[in-house]
């Protein structure tokens, strides 16, 4: 399985993961976040994007 997450160091909470892919991410204390349950959509070519256009590449897609 392909895992997303949201690295707190990184992320400044610009909100463009919400923006592009609501279904996978929230805004958690004001900064991006992993829906609980979707941690296994990094596979998702949607998820993949984001991860790309994050302005500060906290999105980290691995495996598991």
């Amino acid at each position: 399985m392909t895992k997303v997450s949201v690295d707190p160091e990184r992320c400044y909470g610009s909100g463009e993961c919400v923006y592009r892919v609501p279904s996978v991410f929230t805004v958690a204390d004001g900064f991006g976040a992993v829906r609980a349950g979707r941690e296994d959509s990094g596979g998702e070519p949607e998820v993949r994007e984001a991860a790309e256009l994050c302005p500060s590449q906290a999105i980290v897609i691995g495996e598991s």
